[in-house]
């Protein structure tokens, strides 16, 4: 039986409710992660629940905040990455089928100078040494989300963002790969190998039908899961809808 799964930055719930909804109906996921839902958790639309969802909710006043929506049932691990000790709702976990997933919502470090490209890096750290953790106990587990990185050069288009910019900073990309080596799989990157995977695309500058976007979305898998795995799709046409967020699903079948 397969599972199917997807990582979505909606930035804004309640804004973009309908459009989650209408989501869920076509594609019916096993599991569902969000990422800068911008509200409280009591602010949360009531409608997945009512479609059949379970929800765990880590939410935050107009900024951050991440959820995952799930059809079966789970035991919700963390609230907060362990290690990192930044207020900032930013992180949840359950573990569902079996399978522990860690919704993400990376800090992008581009404000607040290099304090707040600190606080990213930290963030990395955290993450790293909570995947090795689970790693060392043989867990199932997948880490996804909104990673704010490109890893690679391929992973945004040519003049999409400056050579400063913390996406793409080469301590950004260290942190990315100390991550993936600790014994990780980039989904994205076991189905297509090279090539543009955009998830991302600026609302400025007719960036989307300009194609100048980024790949910052990302689902990354334990050894086991990663035999397992069968396809993985941005969804690109979410991107086209009316008052879209600027991220698009990124959806992963496992067979």
């Amino acid at each position: 039986m397969s599972l199917v799964f997807a990582s979505w930055n909606i930035n804004s719930i309640r804004q973009r409710e309908a459009l989650v909804s209408d989501w869920l109906e076509r594609h019916q996921p096993d599991v569902l992660c969000l990422q800068e839902i911008k509200c409280e958790e009591h602010q949360f639309p009531a409608v997945f629940a009512e479609k059949g969802y379970q929800t765990a909710i880590v939410g935050q006043k107009s900024y951050n905040g991440v959820a995952i929506l799930s059809r079966h049932p789970m035991n919700v691990t963390h609230r907060r990455l362990p290690g990192f000790g930044h207020e900032a709702a930013r992180y949840v976990e359950a573990e569902i089928q079996g399978i522990v997933f860690g919704n993400l919502y990376l800090p992008n470090g581009n404000s607040g100078g290099e304090t707040g490209y600190d606080i990213k890096l930290d963030f990395f750290d955290a993450l790293t040494h909570h995947a090795r953790t689970m790693l060392a106990a043989e867990r199932d587990f997948i880490l996804l989300g909104d990673y704010n990185v490109c890893p690679t050069a391929e992973d945004h288009a040519p003049g999409a963002l400056s050579p400063t910019d913390s996406l793409v900073r080469p301590e950004s990309r260290a942190a990315w790969r100390r991550l993936v080596w600790s014994g990780l799989t980039d989904a994205q990157r076991v189905v297509q190998p090279q090539g543009r995977a955009f998830t991302f695309w600026d609302y400025q500058g007719m960036a989307f039908q300009r194609d100048s976007g980024l790949r910052i979305d990302h689902a990354l898998l334990s050894p086991r899961l990663a035999e397992r795995l069968e396809t993985v799709q941005p969804d690109r046409e979410e991107r086209a809808k009316n008052q879209p967020s600027d991220h698009v699903p990124l959806i992963v079948r496992l067979q």
